[in-house]
C-alpha cells in the first residue's frame, strides 16, 4: 500500500510539474538538429542516449530474459489458441516510433482479424477483435511478445507506450510536448498506464493527459521509480484478472 501511495504521489507531482512547465512552450523549446540517421520530422528534442543509461538497460535485459524463459509454456499455449481461433499468424508485427524516432517493428500477440493496414484505434466492443483477442487484451497478455523487443534494444520494460506512426504525427499536432517522449525507449508499461491513462487516446484531452505523464516520466526518471512502476503494473494486472 505504501508503494502504491508513493507512486501515485510521485506521478501527480511529476505530471503537475510537466503541465505547468509546458503549458506555453517557447518557440525554441524543442531543438531540431541534424542527426546521422533518417528520422521523420515529427520527432524532435533528440537525445544522445536514452534515459536511464546502462543501469536501466541492464535491468531490462535481465528481466526480459528471465520472463521469457519462465513464461515460454504460457506463450506457446496463447499462440496455439490464437491460431485455432482465427485465420492468420499468432504474432502481429507493426512499425512504431522508438527512441529518437527510430522506427522498429513491435511484436504483439494478434488480437484482431489479420488487417495489417488498418490504422484505426481499437474501440470498446470493436468488431475486429477476435474471441481470444478480447480476453488477451483484457489481461494485457497480448503485450508479452514485446519482451523480445526489450532484448533487441528497441524497447524498455518501462517507458512511454509506442503508438502507430500515423498516430505519432496526429498527436504531435494536438500537444507540442509529444516529441519529447522519444527521449526514452518506449516501454511495455509506463507512468500513464499505471495512473489510469490506458486504452485508446481517442480525444485531445486523453492525448494531452497521456503526453503529460510521458514527459513527466522522461524528465523525472529514476531507477527507483521504474521499480515502483513495474510493481504497480503487477497490481493493475492482478486487479484486471479479478474482474474477469
Amino acid at each position: 500500500m505504501r508503494g502504491e501511495v508513493g507512486v501515485s504521489r510521485a506521478a501527480e507531482h511529476l505530471v503537475a510539474e510537466s503541465t505547468t512547465a509546458w503549458a506555453e512552450p517557447a518557440a525554441d523549446a524543442i531543438v531540431r538538429e541534424p542527426a546521422p540517421i533518417a528520422v521523420h520530422p515529427v520527432y524532435a528534442g533528440r537525445a544522445l542516449k536514452p534515459v536511464g543509461g546502462l543501469a536501466k538497460r541492464a535491468f531490462d535485459v535481465c528481466f526480459a530474459a528471465a520472463a521469457l524463459t519462465l513464461l515460454a509454456p504460457l506463450l506457446a499455449v496463447i499462440a496455439l489458441a490464437i491460431r485455432l481461433d482465427s485465420r492468420g499468424p499468432a504474432i502481429f508485427r507493426q512499425e512504431r516510433g522508438g527512441f529518437n524516432g527510430r522506427r522498429f517493428r513491435i511484436w504483439k500477440f494478434r488480437t484482431m482479424r489479420d488487417e495489417p493496414y488498418d490504422t484505426r484505434q481499437v474501440a470498446h466492443d470493436d468488431e475486429r477483435v477476435t474471441r481470444v483477442g478480447r480476453w488477451l487484451r483484457r489481461m494485457s497478455l497480448d503485450e508479452f511478445p514485446q519482451l523480445v523487443n526489450v532484448l533487441m534494444g528497441d524497447m524498455s520494460l518501462v517507458g512511454p507506450r509506442p503508438h502507430m506512426i500515423a498516430h505519432d504525427r496526429e498527436f504531435t499536432t494536438v500537444d507540442p510536448r509529444y516529441p519529447l517522449r522519444t527521449r526514452a525507449r518506449p516501454g511495455i508499461t509506463g507512468l500513464a498506464q499505471v495512473v489510469g491513462h490506458r486504452g485508446p487516446a481517442s480525444t485531445n484531452e486523453k492525448i494531452q493527459n497521456r503526453t503529460a505523464c510521458d514527459v513527466a516520466y522522461v524528465e523525472g526518471w529514476s531507477f527507483q521509480q521504474d521499480m515502483q512502476l513495474v510493481a504497480r503494473t503487477f497490481v493493475v494486472l492482478w486487479n484486471d484478472a479479478r474482474t474477469l
